[in-house]
């Protein structure tokens, strides 16, 4: 089986148990084979979405990311200046937002399957054929 990379929004749903039982099954069994991915750019959303007051957590948003990238079977997904440039160099009608562009060229580097409800990230994997999404 292929990791799982979570874009921030699952990532967020995932930790408040409010994603379907379908794709909670595929999260919890790349949890238990180690091959569940969050990228350093979903630290960085959260922080953003608290900061604009689109995101409201029980905790400190510092407190929330430890324990969201601490959870058993996480890896955090490292960006690379590899990444980094392939995230750059996107085409074809790649989301301009340059958070989901880091996690689009971070699933193809790891070969992950993208869990997402994102519609651009949706219809850019259909067209790009190279991008294997999750919807959720």
């Amino acid at each position: 089986m292929n990791p799982i990379l979570l874009d921030t929004q699952a990532a967020i749903w995932s930790a408040g148990g409010t994603l379907g039982s379908r794709v909670k099954r595929t999260i919890d069994a790349a949890a238990q084979r180690n091959e569940l991915l969050l990228s350093p750019i979903t630290a960085w959303e959260i922080g953003m979405l608290v900061g604009k007051g689109r995101l409201s957590l029980k905790t400190a948003a510092g407190d929330y990311v430890r324990a969201l990238f601490a959870q058993p079977g996480v890896v955090t997904a490292q960006m690379t200046p590899a990444i980094a440039l392939a995230a750059a160099g996107l085409s074809g009608g790649c989301p301009a937002d340059p958070a989901d562009r880091i996690l689009i060229a971070t699933a193809s580097a790891y070969g992950a399957r993208l869990v997402t409800r994102d519609e651009h990230i949706l219809r850019y994997a259909k067209a790009s054929r190279f991008l294997s999404c999750l919807d959720c």
